[in-house]
């Protein structure tokens, strides 16, 4: 189910989010012993061979990672918690909580505004986690759908609070706005294809172990 781009069907294909998952998931396979063979700066290839001979990843936007993993086109992959709280689907396993590109999903607003029972208007891309979250505090949310700028969305009128993922909050400040709620905390998780636990079993074991192993020295050693 690799295709043709991977010479050898047996091999382990992980997608990684590109940006600053991939960046700060390097570090990590580094520590496990795996390398990218080649300078991921330099290159435009979103298909890279490791020094794993039976591994090579996949770099991909982060809210195609678990349609990769789903329909077997990546056995493994990593992608962020929102992602996946997003995604309509379970067929997959969540494995790993790497600990890493961690930030929070949050209701922001304007200063001095109040989450009220009134129905809202919420601006966010997380049309799903808001939901469930405002249905949660009994309060109906007309959510409106947005992929960026969601910080002008109060200040224009267009709504009275977005939820997005805030990580400093810098960008919050800079646009008038201050972090109210937090939904929950985000970082990167690693999951794998249902089929593939069952084929490759022992080669995902030994990877999940592999990262596992380099989650926990990197806790130790910081």
């Amino acid at each position: 189910m690799t295709g043709k781009l991977f010479q050898k069907p047996a091999e382990l294909v992980l997608a990684v989010s590109k940006g600053r998952i991939f960046k700060q998931v390097l570090p990590l396979l580094e520590s496990a012993g795996i390398s990218i063979l080649e300078d991921p700066e330099e290159s435009r290839k979103l298909v890279l061979a490791t020094s794993m001979e039976s591994l090579k990843l996949l770099i991909i936007r982060p809210s195609d990672v678990p349609t990769f993993v789903e329909y077997g086109a990546a056995d493994l992959g990593i992608t962020g918690k929102d992602v996946l709280l997003e995604y309509d689907s379970d067929d997959y396993y969540e494995l790993l909580d790497l600990g890493i590109a961690k930030c929070s999903l949050m209701v922001a607003g304007m200063p001095g505004t109040t989450i009220s029972k009134n129905r809202l208007k919420i601006a966010t891309k997380y049309s799903r986690v808001a939901t469930d979250y405002f249905a949660s505090l009994g309060i109906q949310a007309e959510l409106i759908k947005l992929y960026g700028s969601m910080e002008l969305a109060p200040s224009v009128g267009l709504a009275d609070f977005i939820v997005d993922l805030v990580d400093t909050g810098d960008t919050l400040k800079a646009n008038g706005l201050v972090p109210l709620n937090t939904i929950c905390e985000i970082s990167s998780r690693l999951i794998v294809n249902k089929a593939t636990m069952k084929t490759k079993n022992s080669k995902v074991k030994n990877l999940i172990q592999m990262l596992r192993d380099a989650k926990l020295a990197s806790d130790k050693y910081g």
